[in-house]
């Protein structure tokens, strides 16, 4: 079992901070809807882990208030008109928004044959969808910021409105890869349309972020090149969702890079591998925003205990389902190894 680490709610305060302002009470809703969604999600599957329904749990309760308004202000396609998302595996919240559907990640949970992401090749939280230009989820950590770096090129080359966005955590920044991002994303009459995004919640597995970093905010980093950069408190989706647009608006329209980092919490540790237990000492944005829309009266605590409740037996119906789907035949274990067309190329 993980031990809780003290409260570090005063260190989450942001230093720089996007203008909050109101949101409309739709948009709250229905942020509130999906960071609901999201964390039930969550909780299902750490439960499916505990009964011997998955091998392995990582994930994002506690990034909601963030991950939530990034998924609902993407340009969502496929091609480089459309945005590139270069994500990581806590970003169930990210996809939910986008529009996926949630029974599909337990199917990769159960790895199952069905699960679209990996066809029950990868840990949970791995995702990959083509028709919106997700990028696959890798496990190696933080390479996606070196990876990112291609697409941003190819929308430039072409001309296109469409930007490259990459999120990793607050420990892949040591990691030689976001240098890279850093380096080449800021050349001067080169410079590239990505959205560089650290989650930082202030570990590294189960090392603290205080022994880890000499500057006082990773966003810091981004001046030294001559980039646009913020730290926001991002368990607030006010907050994140106006730091967002902010960001993404200036990089779709300067055609350059933009640092943001996000101050998050890690509600159930690093992963199943330190227990996947709650851990009270955090700050909860579910919690936080639902005490904020009740004192609004936009929605009562028997509405959102109803909600909750809906959504808790949905996917427990979901993930029974799932149970019952048959796991990839023996056979199938080269496929989907390497492509046997070009896709990129645009054969089919």
């Amino acid at each position: 079992m993980t031990t809780a680490p003290p409260d570090r709610s005063a260190e989450r305060s942001p230093t720089t901070a996007a203008a909050s302002g109101g949101l409309s009470t739709e948009t709250a809703l229905r942020l509130h809807d999906l960071m609901l969604r999201s964390r039930v999600l969550e909780e299902r599957l750490i439960t499916m882990y505990k009964q011997g329904d998955g091998y392995f749990w990582i994930g994002g309760p506690g990034e909601e208030a963030f991950n939530v308004p990034l998924g609902l202000l993407v340009d969502k396609g496929q091609g480089l008109d459309h945005d590139y998302l270069h994500l990581h595996y806590r970003s169930s919240g990210t996809l939910l928004a986008m529009g996926a559907d949630p029974i599909d990640s337990l199917r990769q949970m159960k790895n199952t044959a069905s699960d679209p992401y990996s066809k029950g090749r990868n840990f949970a939280g791995h995702y990959s969808v083509r028709k919106w230009n997700v990028a696959p989820v890798s496990s190696p950590i933080e390479v996606q910021y070196s990876i990112a770096i291609g697409t941003a090129q190819a929308q430039t080359k072409k001309g296109t409105k469409g930007i490259t966005i990459v999120q990793g955590g607050d420990a892949g920044t040591a990691e030689g890869d976001f240098a890279t991002c850093l380096v080449w994303s800021s050349r001067k009459g080169r410079e590239l349309p990505i959205l560089i995004i650290v989650t930082n919640n202030k570990f590294g597995i189960s090392t603290p972020y205080e022994g880890q970093h000499g500057e006082s905010r990773i966003a810091d980093r981004g001046k030294a090149f001559g980039m646009q950069t913020a730290t926001i408190d991002g368990n607030d989706p006010e907050t994140s969702f106006h730091a967002l647009k902010k960001a993404i608006d200036y990089v779709r329209t300067e055609r350059k890079p933009y640092l943001l980092e996000a101050m998050v919490s890690r509600l159930h540790g690093h992963s199943s591998a330190s227990g996947a237990n709650f851990v009270k000492d955090e700050v909860d944005c579910l919690t936080r925003f639902e005490q904020r829309l009740e004192e609004k009266k936009v929605l009562s605590r028997a509405q959102m205990d109803e909600m909750r409740a809906k959504y808790t037996q949905e996917f427990l119906t979901a993930s029974q389902k799932v149970r019952e789907e048959p796991q990839p035949k023996a056979e199938t274990i080269w496929d989907h190894v390497f492509a046997d067309k070009n896709y990129v190329g645009g054969e089919n």
